[in-house]
């Protein structure tokens, strides 16, 4: 019999009313969960629906906000594992194909669309052919995935013009050029917003800004854990929670809770610039770092009128706001400027960011000394270990954020010191068909997500690429005015700053700028929504 919860709606806004009631629950002590998954970032949003959708009582718990970590800091891209063919790692390659065509097709279609990645033949890229064998072994793995080429076109060879028309400050001496498809996200934090949204709907509860830590043994048949409340205008800072297991999604920090975990962080480091400098392309630019048959630096379009450029791979340390080092910068920007005619300076980079990837060392435990590590090197595969009742995931790629969900509460009915002390049996696995909050309408079953009124047409495009069948609700439940009035000449209304801290849980500017929003990543774009931001939070109740 499948004990598969039924979705509800209403369950899904994650409001300051919400936290408070939960925080009140919690505090008498009355409830048992089955899981309680500490972090929200990808990972552990995706154990959160996973569990809630099999009908287990589940809590997730965060230190500080949604995709506060590595999450917000990726490349944005839903990686279909063409260069993993090139390293060796067929599983993670065909993985990831799988799951890029879920997103694509199912899961986020709302969010995640197919980018034209260009790699122009010129004089300094001679050995582009190579490259276009790589594509051609793509196209294997998106049919062998199932992912339909109407969702995600094939390779091709294109002439000199079209390599312009898609990155017009490309090198005059360009040739002709290679096209490739893979999957690109409006942006990775929405999409961990949307799954942790999606999992309240299936029964799970979300409490932020509560730092866990897991006591030894069960009391009771019961794993415990501590939360440390950081709003301190509760009468009780530090609550006990009992759950039949605990599932460690903490990602690069994952070590602090599983001393049996090794972590190398990589640092991946990303500029920001005006999509004008690079002449507003609509592909992606690949230039490969010299030297390397792997490494590959990008431009890529993004929201807001911006371009990301990266990425590094380098040795980093643990930092909860990763610093960009100037080499890093001077780096990138050297690589980008081998395939530009106009080429990039300082002074174009209006931004910067970088994150690390919670890379696993595989193996016996010994290692050569840390400066010899090359995390190029180092598996993209994940880590899933069972110790004393708690789940320990961490590694692996945002793509495949689904399965290794699946896999970790798979590993966690398969022990017994779990499984036993459930509250009730769970469903097989549901989330391979499980649209997120805001799904176009068409696909999605859940029509009470898109409410009656403007046509989409008539929606502000960014607001739809950000919302999707959400858009119309993100107008409707602004509790500032004018609502869908652009913030400054941002490509942003006002009504998704309030709907950051009414329906996201964002509980302060930080988290709306720098989460929701996005707008954080430029130092003058922060300054011109702050104000809106603050407007918000005196307009709370």
């Amino acid at each position: 019999m499948s004990n598969t919860p039924a979705f509800d709606p209403a369950r899904t806004i994650l409001s300051p009313a919400y936290r408070e009631q939960l925080l009140s629950s919690l505090t008498k002590g009355q409830d048992q969960y089955d899981l309680i998954v500490i972090g929200a970032g990808i990972t552990g949003a995706g154990v959160a629906l996973d569990a809630a959708s099999r009908g287990l009582k589940i809590l997730v718990v965060e230190a500080r906000d949604i995709a506060f970590g590595t999450s917000r800091w990726s490349s944005k891209l839903a990686h279909g594992g063409l260069r993993y063919l090139a390293t060796g790692s067929a599983g993670v390659a065909r993985r990831s194909a799988i799951e890029r065509g879920k997103l694509m097709d199912t899961i986020a279609p709302h969010l995640v669309r197919a980018l034209p990645q260009v790699v122009p033949l010129t004089e300094a890229n001679k050995e582009a052919v190579l490259q276009r064998l790589g594509f051609a072994a793509g196209d294997a793995l998106r049919v062998a995935a199932g992912t339909s080429s109407s969702v995600l076109p094939r390779s091709r060879v294109i002439s000199a013009e079209r390599v312009k028309e898609l990155c017009p400050t490309v090198r005059k001496d360009v040739k002709w050029g290679f096209l490739n498809y893979d999957g690109q996200l409006i942006d990775d934090a929405r999409l961990v917003t949307a799954v942790i949204r999606t999992a309240m709907g299936y029964g799970a509860d979300v409490l932020l800004g509560a730092r866990a830590s897991v006591a030894p043994g069960r009391r009771d048949g019961a794993k415990v854990v501590t939360l440390d409340i950081d709003d301190r205008t509760i009468d009780v800072p530090t609550i006990d929670v009992a759950a039949a297991g605990v599932v460690n999604a903490t990602g690069v920090w994952a070590g602090e809770l599983e001393n049996k975990v090794t972590i190398i962080p990589s640092r991946g480091t990303h500029l920001v610039i005006d999509a004008e400098k690079v002449g507003n392309p609509t592909g992606a630019l690949t230039v490969a770092v010299p030297g390397s048959p792997t490494r590959f630096c990008f431009i890529l379009p993004a929201q807001m009128g911006h371009c990301y450029l990266g990425i590094t791979d380098d040795l980093a340390t643990i930092e909860d706001e990763p610093s960009v080092p100037e080499e890093d910068i001077t780096f990138i920007l050297d690589v980008v400027n081998g395939g530009l005619e106009t080429k990039l300076t300082r002074d174009d980079v209006i931004g910067a960011f970088a994150g690390l990837r919670p890379l696993v060392k595989f193996g016996d435990g010994e290692s050569s000394a840390e400066e010899e590590i090359k995390t190029s090197d180092l598996s993209r595969d994940h880590l899933i270990l069972t110790t004393d009742g708690v789940v320990t995931v961490t590694g692996g790629k945002l793509t495949e954020y689904r399965l290794m969900a699946e896999q970790t509460v798979d590993a966690m009915l398969n022990d017994e010191s779990i499984s036993t002390n459930l509250t009730s049996p769970a469903s097989e696995c549901q989330t391979k068909r499980i649209p997120l909050v805001g799904a176009s309408y068409e696909r999605s079953p859940h029509e009470a997500w898109a409410s009656t009124g403007a046509n989409a047409e008539e929606l502000p495009e960014s607001l739809v690429a950000r919302y999707g069948a959400e858009a119309r609700n993100v107008l409707a439940a602004s509790i500032i005015p004018n609502g869908a009035d652009r913030v400054a000449d941002l490509d942003l209304t006002r009504a998704e700053i309030s709907y950051a801290v009414t329906h996201e849980g964002a509980r302060s500017v930080d988290d709306i700028l720098d989460r929701r929003t996005r707008v954080g990543f430029v130092a003058a774009d922060r300054a011109a929504a702050e104000p809106v931001a603050r407007e918000v939070f005196d307009a709370l109740p």
